[in-house]
């Protein structure tokens, strides 16, 4: 019976029972759910240039979806969590990557609570499950005008997920390095739960980053708790693509949440521009 469920499940998400589960949240906005669209970013990007401060946008298929560095993402209709969250977080430009870790955080937290399944993150935006691709995240933002003396600021951000929930196999080319929640637990996990698991996180998550820009959390910092849930920061070898390519060891990440790698030159690197992969 459940597996049956799960299955009816899969073709539809009730936007309006979605906004009421979150509706006394600061992250609650519209809720748009569309069974096709080319991009949830997209939608969500539009939404903010035409002045909307805060939606949810979610889509059984993406015709168009991207993930970072311009990279297609595999979205086949009803299989995966395909959603895209407009926020106006206080935070200068040079934080902006605090949010990517943020919504990684809570993707791993909605997982392990809808699923019981404890994910891994590379950093600085895949979701990994037995070293396989789970899903991704993309966030693209704006910048604020800027203002004479101060730092630039965001104005706002659009942070999009796409995490496989019910895909069965994947095309020949990526089908051993995809996995998905269906394939790693037996009997799956519903998307409705799971996208409302990860809204509630990634509002815990946000309003820990506003206090800690603040100087009011009295919890760890994003950076160590990002260090702490992800296998790949600390102690991992790595090859990194940009700048000619290279490899060493990961070391940990810098104030702007930048990954720091030690290089077999012993020199320390800051990567930049693009993930990394385990040699």
């Amino acid at each position: 019976m459940r597996s049956m469920e799960i299955e009816q499940e899969s073709h539809t998400i009730d936007a309006a029972a979605v906004a009421r589960a979150i509706e006394l949240l600061p992250l609650s906005g519209p809720v748009t759910w569309l069974p096709v669209t080319g991009s949830t970013n997209q939608l969500a990007l539009e939404a903010a240039q035409a002045g909307a401060r805060r939606g949810i946008w979610v889509a059984d298929e993406q015709t168009a979806g991207r993930g970072r560095g311009g990279h297609s993402w595999h979205s086949t209709r009803g299989d995966g969590l395909y959603v895209s969250v407009l926020v106006t977080p206080e935070l200068p430009l040079d934080r902006a990557l605090w949010l990517s870790l943020a919504t990684g955080l809570a993707a791993q937290q909605a997982i392990l609570a809808a699923a019981g399944i404890r994910i891994d993150l590379r950093w600085p935006n895949d979701l990994l499950s037995g070293g396989r691709k789970l899903g991704g995240i993309l966030v693209e933002s704006s910048v604020a005008n800027a203002v004479a003396g101060a730092s630039a600021s965001l104005r706002y951000a659009v942070l999009g997920v796409g995490i496989n929930v019910h895909h069965c196999g994947f095309p020949p080319e990526i089908a051993s390095l995809a996995t998905s929640l269906r394939l790693e637990r037996a009997g799956g996990v519903g998307r409705q739960a799971l996208l409302i698991a990860f809204l509630r996180a990634l509002d815990r998550e946000l309003d820990e980053l506003d206090r800690e820009y603040a100087g009011v959390s009295t919890g760890e910092s994003i950076l160590t708790r990002f260090t702490t849930a992800s296998s790949w920061v600390q102690g991992k070898r790595v090859q990194v693509p940009e700048d000619g390519g290279y490899t060493g060891v990961t070391a940990g990440l810098d104030s702007r949440g930048f990954l720091l790698v030690d290089d077999d030159q012993r020199v320390r690197r800051i990567v930049l521009s693009g993930g990394v992969r385990e040699v």
